[in-house]
Formats: C-alpha cells, sequence, structure tokens
C-alpha cells in the first residue's frame, strides 16, 4: 500500500510539471522507453536497485546510460530524484500510474466489467456509451468473464465499483433477512 502512496504523489509531482510546461505526453513516452528499457536489460534495474553495489557506482551506471538517451532534461532529473531518494524501484508502479493521469488529462478514463456470461459486442457498446454519456469522457472498456458471478456485471470505473451482479444481490438479500426486515 505504502508503495502505492508513493508512486502516485510522484507520478503526480510529474505530471503537474508536465502540464505546466506542455510535455505531459512526451513524458508519458520516455517512462515507457525506461520502463521498455528495464524490461529488456534486467541487469540495469538490478544494478540500480541492488544495495550490495556501491551507491555511487550506481549512480554512475544510472548517469551514463542517460548520458546516451535523448530523454529530456525533467526526465532525466526526475530520475536522478527518484534514484536519489531510493525510489528507482518504483519506477513501473509510477509509469502505471501517470499513464492514467495522462489519460484523464485527455479525458480518458479507464473502465472494466466482469459479467458472469460472455457479452454481446452491442451490449458492450451500449454500456461504454451509458457510461461516457455519465462521466463526459472517452471510455476504455475491458470485458472480462467470471462464471463466478453466477449472473449480471460489475463494473469498475475508476474507484467506482457498480456491483450488479446477482451474487451480490443474493448476499445483500441473506444480509436483509437476517436482519429481520422485509424485502
Amino acid at each position: 500500500m505504502k508503495n502505492l502512496a508513493v508512486s502516485r504523489r510522484y507520478a503526480k509531482a510529474l505530471i503537474l510539471i508536465g502540464q505546466e510546461d506542455g510535455m505531459a505526453e512526451q513524458y508519458n513516452t520516455e517512462l515507457d522507453f525506461i520502463v521498455g528499457l528495464f524490461n529488456t536489460q534486467e541487469d540495469f534495474e538490478k544494478a540500480l536497485i541492488n544495495p550490495l553495489f556501491n551507491k555511487n557506482d550506481r549512480k554512475k551506471v544510472l548517469e551514463a546510460v542517460l548520458a546516451a538517451t535523448d530523454l529530456s532534461a525533467i526526465m532525466k532529473s526526475f530520475l536522478i530524484l527518484l534514484f536519489n531518494k531510493k525510489r528507482i524501484g518504483f519506477l513501473r508502479e509510477i509509469a502505471s500510474y501517470y499513464k492514467d493521469l495522462v489519460d484523464e488529462l485527455k479525458g480518458v478514463v479507464k473502465a472494466s466489467i466482469v459479467s458472469a456470461t460472455e457479452l454481446s459486442s452491442e451490449a458492450v457498446d451500449k454500456i461504454k456509451e451509458a457510461l461516457s454519456k455519465k462521466t463526459g469522457k472517452n471510455i476504455v472498456l475491458n470485458v472480462e468473464q467470471d462464471p463466478n458471478l453466477i449472473g449480471g456485471v460489475v463494473t469498475r470505473l475508476g474507484d467506482l465499483v457498480l456491483d450488479g451482479s446477482v451474487k451480490t444481490q443474493l448476499i445483500n438479500m441473506r444480509e436483509t433477512l437476517k436482519k429481520g426486515e422485509s424485502v
């Protein structure tokens, strides 16, 4: 949980800089590049985060790699800051949250739908359209199936969860009956 809060704080700081200088999209691309570098060059990431190596040597490795790239000065400073604050290991989470913030700036919101059965493309389009009307933003929808739901759908839109599953309705009905209330 602490990692998530730390990652969000750094991503929010970077997005504020990106909004101010109009380079939010470029920073997103640059973060993707560095995460890609971590993914393809695992030894690079390990060299930066392994405390068994001398901190000054690790920093020199980072500076050498950054010097060989055409990243913006802000991004280079940001990465050095992450290293100095011992947060470079959170880069993937920071990049992921930053991407969500950039999408939000562009008016794009990610949502997911989990249903008991496969939804038709018409149903998915109707749900997407309804969510778009409600939020006033473009919706990027991820559709999944979970046979444990029995029926209905669970929609997640950011932190908001709309649970219309039969399973949840049955649980709620059971709780109501336990309390002795009428249904």
